[in-house]
């Protein structure tokens, strides 16, 4: 395969997991895929291929790194350090997204709140959980402060 259908492939895997988020937050289906470990698993081993990929085989920019912006512009001029950020970006995007999930549902955070959390989170991941927190300390579920803490 190449990079382009690597692409594709990581992405179609992932959409299934937000749209369980979004659509069946209590559902067992839900709760046994996107709140397992199956989702970090498969992208941490797509990932560390890639990683193996780019240490040992080269498949990396030359003068490529993560010293200086320039380095990092540089390591992602090569497809498979860029489909490696990807898939770093997608699986701890859904990470937070499955947290804000579960912590919401232990909190009685109202569904339709956590939402718009979700849908930022996947576009923008950290402007949604930005929001989500901000969700949880204006509706007296939590505060900002307290990630483990239940009310």
């Amino acid at each position: 395969m190449d990079y382009g259908t690597y692409y594709s492939v990581i992405n179609y895997l992932v959409m299934p997991a937000w749209l369980l988020l979004v659509i069946l937050p209590k559902h067992g289906i839900t709760l046994r895929l996107v709140h397992s470990g199956i989702y970090p698993v498969v992208f941490g081993l797509f990932y560390l291929v890639l990683w193996v990929r780019a240490l040992a085989f080269g498949e990396a920019a030359e003068g490529g790194g993560f010293a200086t912006l320039d380095t990092i512009m540089t390591a992602f001029t090569h497809p498979n350090v860029t489909l490696m950020g990807w898939a770093h970006y997608l699986v701890f995007d859904l990470f937070v997204g499955a947290w804000t999930g579960r912590d919401a549902l232990r909190r009685g955070v109202n569904h339709f709140m956590v939402v718009p959390c979700l849908i930022f989170t996947f576009l923008a991941g950290p402007i949604g959980l930005l929001l989500y927190l901000a969700v949880r300390q204006f509706t007296g579920k939590g505060s900002v402060t307290a990630l483990d803490e239940v009310n």
